[in-house]
């Protein structure tokens, strides 16, 4: 487990409502959290539950109608739309279910796009990317796009890019939901190997309990609230 008073995420009294035609939705109700440097916690419920309304939270993604989130220490609420982009930049790394690459782009590029916008050469780009994509077990696929990549193959480069700017925070909302069993143990193994290996700090939203196993603290989100948290020894 990660040391005390190191904590890289808190939230205070979250609450997000959504209006919906005339009615308003609240998703999450005054949810109260907080992750240590190095922890690696899963966050599970039903659908519908708030899961991934608060990992968009965590992640400067959206703004909580009321409460607080520091990130690193941060309130991200005090925060201008050109500040929250540069802390999702520097310190945060996001995996999708759906991949999100881009399909017109080598595998490469695909997880060259972070450090593009940070104004990082050409050629310490290239680099690094190809550097991940060996880690993630994917040397020899660089020029391959998307479309001739398997779905687990697909995950590794969306893992690998969400590692391209060296992040703290790992925030993965049901990274494995569109796998494979075999494709989704060797995600879940990589995800394990950066935590225990490199201290990342991992958030992740899932509804495959197995993948809880690998896990610190399992958050169980219920109605939009803070249900249980179960601490494991692992």
């Amino acid at each position: 487990m990660a040391a005390q008073n190191q904590e890289v995420i808190v939230a205070n009294d979250l609450w997000k409502t959504y209006r919906l035609g005339k009615i308003d939705y609240p998703a999450l109700r005054g949810i109260s959290f907080k992750a240590d440097r190095g922890e690696f916690i899963a966050l599970v419920g039903p659908s519908g539950s708030g899961k991934s309304t608060l990992l968009n939270l965590f992640g400067a993604l959206d703004r909580p109608t009321k409460g607080q989130v520091l990130i690193d220490g941060i309130d991200i609420s005090k925060l201008s739309d050109d500040k929250l982009a540069d802390l999702r930049n520097k310190k945060l790394g996001f995996i999708f279910q759906t991949f999100n690459l881009l399909a017109y782009m080598s595998a490469a590029d695909n997880v060259e796009v972070p450090l593009i916008a940070r104004g990082v050469s050409g050629k310490e780009r290239r680099e690094k990317a190809l550097e991940l994509l060996a880690m993630v077990g994917l040397k020899g696929f660089e020029k391959n796009r998307p479309s001739e990549l398997s779905g687990g193959q697909q995950q590794r480069v969306a893992v690998a890019r969400a590692l391209m700017n060296e992040p703290k925070i790992l925030l993965a909302d049901e990274p494995t939901g569109n796998l494979d069993s075999k494709s989704a143990n060797e995600i879940i193994s990589i995800l394990n190997t950066l935590n225990k290996k490199q201290g990342v700090t991992i958030l992740m939203v899932t509804h495959n309990l197995q993948l809880t196993n690998y896990c610190h603290r399992v958050c169980y989100i219920k109605d939009g609230q803070l249900e249980k948290e179960i601490v494991q020894n692992v």
